[in-house]
Formats: C-alpha cells, sequence, structure tokens
C-alpha cells in the first residue's frame, strides 16, 4: 500500500514543480518584456532628444551668423528714434555685441565634443553662463550698463540655440528613421523573386556559385534589417553594394557589367549607411533593365582634400517604354540622411552628362577614428 501513497505523492510534488517551473517562466517572461519595452522606450527618447548642433558645420555656422544678424537688426529696429540714424546705430550695436558672440563661439567651437556629450539644456546653460559673465566683463570695460549686455546676450544665446533644438528635433533621427525603414522595405519584392529564381538556374550546375550568392543575399538583408542610422565605414558601404550587384549579374548575365573604381578610395570614411547601393539599385533598374544591349556601370569613389566624392555612371534610357520611372524616392532619401549628418557641407546632384547618367555625392571626410563623428551635426 505503501508503493501507491508513493507514487501519488511523487505526481503531486512532480506536478508543484512543473507549476512553479511555469510560474517561473511566465514571471521571466514578463520581466523580459518590462525590460524590452523600458529599453525601446530610452532608445525612442534618444532618438527623439535634439543632438547639440556642432558650429564647426559650415551650415550651422551660417545659420547663427544669419540669426546673430537678424537679432542685432531687430533690436537697432525696436530701439533707434530716427531712420537716417539706423546705419550708424547698426555699426554702434556690430562692435558692442561682436567681441561677445565670437567669444561664445570659440568656446563652442573649442568644447565641441564635451558639449555634444552633454545634454541639450546643460550645454546651452554652459554657453548661456560664460556669455554672461564676458557680457560683464565686456560692459564693464566699456562702460556700458552691464545688466543691459548681460540680458541681451542671454536672450541671444538662447534664442540660437532654441532654434537649434526645434532643427534638430524636426531633423531628428526618429524621422529619419521611419523613412530610411522606408527606403529599406522599397527593396522591391521583384529583387527578391529573382535573386532566388537566379540561385536555382545555377544550383544544380554550378552550387558553389549557387552557395556564394545566397550567402550574399543573406548579408544583404542583414545590413537592410539593422540599426542604420549612425554612419559607418566607407568600407563596409562599397562591400554592401558589391554583394548587391553580384546578385543582379547573376540574373541579368552579360548584360551588366560594373567598373570599379577605388583607387583613391578613403576606406575609414565615415558615410550614412545605404548610401551607394540604392544608386546602384537604380542604376540596375533604369539602366540596365530597359535596354537588351550590354550596359556599364561606372562607380568611383575618391577622396579630393577633405572631401570624399562617389559617382556612379549607367547607361541613359531616356524612352523606356513600360519600365515605369520610379518616384525618386531613394534619392530624396538620401538627400534627408545627407543633410541630418553633413548639413550643407554635403551635396547630390543627378542627371544627363555625356550620354549617360551621372549620380554624384560629395560630402566631408570624416575618419572613422573620430568617435564624435558617428553623430549628426544637430
Amino acid at each position: 500500500m505503501a508503493q501507491p501513497r508513493n507514487g501519488k505523492f511523487k505526481r503531486k510534488k512532480g506536478a508543484r514543480s512543473r507549476a512553479i517551473s511555469m510560474e517561473n517562466r511566465r514571471n521571466e517572461t514578463r520581466n523580459n518584456v518590462a525590460k524590452t519595452k523600458q529599453i525601446l522606450a530610452r532608445r525612442e527618447v534618444a532618438a527623439r532628444e535634439a543632438v547639440f548642433p556642432e558650429l564647426r558645420n559650415a551650415g550651422i555656422l551660417a545659420r547663427a551668423l544669419i540669426l546673430y544678424v537678424a537679432m542685432v537688426v531687430a533690436y537697432i529696429v525696436a530701439t533707434v528714434n530716427e531712420l537716417r540714424e539706423i546705419h550708424v546705430a547698426f555699426a554702434l550695436a556690430l562692435a558692442m555685441s561682436l567681441p561677445i558672440a565670437a567669444s561664445i563661439a570659440v568656446l563652442w567651437i573649442a568644447a565641441n565634443n564635451t558639449l555634444r556629450k552633454l545634454a541639450y539644456w546643460q550645454a546651452t546653460a554652459v554657453l548661456c553662463v560664460f556669455g554672461g559673465i564676458v557680457a560683464f566683463g565686456f560692459a564693464r570695460w566699456s562702460g556700458e550698463a552691464a545688466w543691459r549686455a548681460v540680458l541681451l546676450t542671454e536672450i541671444g544665446t538662447g534664442a540660437v540655440l532654441m532654434y537649434f533644438q526645434t532643427l534638430g528635433r524636426a531633423l531628428s533621427p526618429a524621422v529619419t528613421e521611419a523613412r530610411l525603414q522606408a527606403l529599406q522595405a522599397r527593396i522591391r519584392p521583384h529583387f527578391l523573386f529573382n535573386a532566388i529564381n537566379g540561385v536555382l538556374g545555377v544550383l544544380r550546375h554550378e552550387p558553389k556559385r549557387a552557395e556564394n550568392a545566397l550567402e550574399d543575399l543573406a548579408e544583404l538583408f542583414r545590413a537592410l534589417m539593422r540599426d542604420n542610422k549612425d554612419l559607418r565605414p566607407l568600407h563596409d558601404e562599397v562591400v554592401l553594394t558589391r554583394q548587391y550587384l553580384d546578385l543582379e549579374k547573376m540574373r541579368l548575365g552579360n548584360r551588366l557589367n560594373v567598373q570599379w573604381n577605388l583607387e583613391k578610395m578613403p576606406s575609414d570614411a565615415l558615410v550614412p549607411s545605404l548610401l551607394i547601393q540604392p544608386i546602384a539599385e537604380n542604376a540596375v533598374y533604369h539602366g540596365i533593365e530597359p535596354s537588351n544591349q550590354t550596359g556599364v556601370i561606372e562607380i568611383e569613389v575618391a577622396r579630393l582634400r577633405n572631401e570624399v566624392v562617389i559617382s556612379v555612371r549607367n547607361p541613359f534610357v531616356e524612352h523606356a517604354g513600360s519600365h515605369h520611372g520610379g518616384n525618386k524616392m531613394a534619392m530624396s532619401n538620401i538627400k534627408e540622411r545627407l543633410a541630418l549628418h553633413f548639413d550643407a557641407e554635403a551635396r547630390i546632384t543627378a542627371g544627363p552628362r555625356d550620354g549617360r547618367w551621372h549620380v554624384q555625392i560629395n560630402l566631408p571626410y570624416r575618419p572613422a577614428g573620430k568617435s564624435a563623428d558617428h553623430k549628426s551635426a544637430m
């Protein structure tokens, strides 16, 4: 009779153990979900937080100068009594405010890396306090009212930094990431279909080539699915584009030829992710597919002084018949991401030239060794 009781006890004990184990798994799952939500919330806040502007950027410096002159003009218009005195008052206001503005700009540039590590309000407070001290000392030295100089300096500095904060949030990585995801989704379904069919076509006769093609396809989609808001080395973008073009070469055969000119390429230059591959995809789709003739895509990457120049040339098919012209979403997305990371220092041009379609990207050379350069300009 003892054996049934022992068996019943063991069954009850086993049931309790399984229940405890299931409860532990449920608790662990709930904890993991909660942690994931916290991480996602922190990432969302960080993505939407404006990055402190880099005054060394030509576009940001130009905006700051325009705002400074506009505020001086507004002050003169509000305080001058006679219209004929405006030019004299403007000259005096510039003479009084320029040393203060220049001192703030020098600190802003010199302490750029430190300021960009702080929260936006902390960096703003540092510049405002420094500007107030400079304005107070300069006013005492020149015999002007110190309270007025300090007040105007704080208002001007705060207004400029508030403008850049608003602009930075408008161009925040959260907004750009949404557009980037749309660009990633734009890898046309027919490309995946054709790539798989191309692999099946050579699988029996060239299994090694089919294996390499599947590895390239996996790497391509892994790159498309990763977090792409940061800058990446130019070498990685070239490798990604090669993998894409190799897949298209397997499908199009001798109709597609690619000529690479990379002798002067700075492999360590930092560029936005998915910079060259969408342009190469457009070159294949608009320059090679509409024609039955052999076509050549030329890709050249070089460094000219402190600038990286990327050129992509492909056959120009003016009348592609049923081959639609596209909605230029890729080019617009690239322009927006260049503006986010480099502001006015980067540009992209596209159009027919010498019977071929030519896309050229110019962006500043930033080596991968400088960690601060992985962030956007704003």
